[in-house]
């Protein structure tokens, strides 16, 4: 059970996403292996949009929880499933052992109408997080924003929702990257406040590329800082450079939340196990 682990300070953990094609899954088990010599507490897998991948999702849980022997934390979306799809993979995820999700509404298909969308079982994560806390025994974590998530109102209307998540049965969260550690420690007090009291595990993205800033960075509303701002256009002509400096960052960046007494340390690897290893060989 992950949150056992929450007694060590901090956890470690990795996420990693399953791949495109069916021929690249010997692949992603061999990333898998180079990860578990890190000895993390789990590793997470991703889910595509709209569950375009959730037998990819269950086969990389499966042999992260049965042969790897790491406690695995299936993603889990609703917002392009019927309850019969969740019911469909919950039987998948039991089937093969795994009884921790990480339970998320999830980004909206781009083939997704209005209709089907304002139409949905499941509105938001809390809705599918009472759904398995009725019918499973599962392990749920959820997802936060020390950002705010960008379709909410405020800060306050998303603390609000978090807290829903946890009234529903959610045991930690995980939150969305964040590059700004000041960001995440205004958070973290503003949710003790609203009674969120389960651990929360901060997310970290080594930036290594100046294309990640254009691609996920922006995906995830989360802000880039003066400091990392400064750091892409010292060395935007040189990669080398900035796979370095964009380690570091991410070195320091958890080196400080670490002083500053954090429940856990998820590092978001990009399936880039050397990257993950550079970081680890730093913060231990």
């Amino acid at each position: 059970m992950i949150q056992s682990y929450f007694k060590k300070e901090p956890t470690l953990s990795f996420e990693v996403f399953p791949p495109k094609k069916d021929g690249e899954l010997d692949q992603a088990f061999h990333i898998l292996d180079e990860l578990a010599t890190l000895k993390p507490d789990f590793i997470s897998v991703t889910y595509g949009a709209g569950g375009s991948k959730s037998k990819k999702t269950v086969e990389l849980a499966s042999y992260i929880q049965n042969t790897l022997k790491i406690q695995a934390l299936a993603h889990l979306t609703c917002v392009g499933n019927t309850a019969a799809q969740v019911e469909a993979v919950i039987n998948e995820l039991k089937a093969n052992n795994v009884d921790h999700v990480l339970a998320l509404r999830g980004d909206r298909p781009k083939d997704m109408t209005d209709e089907q969308f304002n139409s949905r079982e499941f509105l938001h994560a809390s809705d599918m997080i009472h759904y398995l806390k009725e019918r499973t025994d599962f392990h749920i974590a959820g997802a936060c924003y020390p950002e705010k998530h960008f379709e909410s109102f405020s800060m306050e209307s998303d603390l609000n929702h978090l807290k829903l998540k946890q009234d529903a049965g959610a045991e930690f969260f995980i939150t969305q990257l964040f590059f700004d550690n000041d960001y995440f420690y205004t958070f973290r007090e503003k949710a003790a406040k609203k009674g969120i009291n389960i651990p929360i595990c901060t997310g970290i993205m080594p930036i290594t590329t100046a294309k990640q800033i254009g691609t996920t960075v922006s995906l995830s509303g989360s802000s880039v800082p003066k400091a990392m701002a400064d750091m892409i256009a010292k060395y935007s002509e040189s990669p080398e450079e900035l796979y370095k400096a964009g380690i570091d960052y991410a070195i320091r960046q958890i080196m400080d939340l670490k002083e500053n007494d954090v429940d856990g340390i998820h590092i978001y690897t990009m399936n880039k196990p050397a990257i993950a290893a550079e970081i680890v060989k730093s913060i231990i």
